[in-house]
């Protein structure tokens, strides 16, 4: 069973979706001994970073997904999800992240006449092919809709990248700890053989 953590965030729905069109139990909860004792564990979310960090924090779940890290739980977090992993962004100034992972959050230049936020499908490249991406083609396209940006402190752990003005580490893997800056669950094939690459390591 993965476990879908609740903290009224936006695109919660669409990840159960996507892990139910897959044959996989999920349950979307905050209660915590379902948290620990889920095989996987995801932490979607769209939305503000302050603003998601207050309601983790408000519900007590900062403290779970700590424990689910270290005990070694395989953990995805996806778009804001990724973002909150990391120590700050400059979205929410003096608003410290998880701290899972090292790096932080900022924001798409705006340059070139592109767009922000960034909305729509752009092609991965792997510097370090990642355990997610099993079965993925370089330059697969998948959906992004972000307007901030990971820059990770080591680069060893960024698993895909995309371009958008600049190079946007779009995927990270640390030990059980991984995180996909696009949407899977919104990227068609590509994005299904992704979760199906998650759920396999909760097995």
């Amino acid at each position: 069973m993965i476990a879908i953590i609740d903290y009224d965030a936006g695109n919660i729905k669409s990840v159960e979706k996507a892990l139910a069109f897959l044959g996989e139990e999920a349950v979307v909860t905050r209660d915590f001994e379902t948290i620990l004792k889920a095989d996987g564990v995801i932490l979607p979310g769209v939305g503000a970073f302050g603003d998601a960090m207050g309601k983790l924090h408000a519900y007590g779940l900062v403290d779970v997904i700590h424990q689910v890290a270290s005990k070694g739980t395989p953990f995805l977090g996806i778009c804001l999800g990724l973002q909150l992993l990391f120590e700050s962004s400059e979205e929410s100034p003096g608003v410290e992240g998880l701290g899972l992972l090292e790096g932080k959050i900022v924001r798409i230049p705006a340059a070139c006449g592109l767009k922000v936020p960034h909305m729509g499908w752009n092609n991965l490249q792997f510097p370090n092919r990642g355990r997610l991406f099993e079965g993925v083609a370089e330059n697969a396209y998948v959906y992004f809709v972000h307007s901030y940006y990971l820059q990770a402190q080591d680069p060893a752990i960024v698993t895909a990248t995309t371009e958008y003005g600049v190079t946007v580490q779009a995927s990270v893997e640390k030990d059980n700890v991984f995180a996909c800056q696009f949407h899977p669950e919104k990227s068609s094939d590509v994005g299904m053989q992704i979760l199906k690459n998650f759920i396999a390591l909760t097995k």
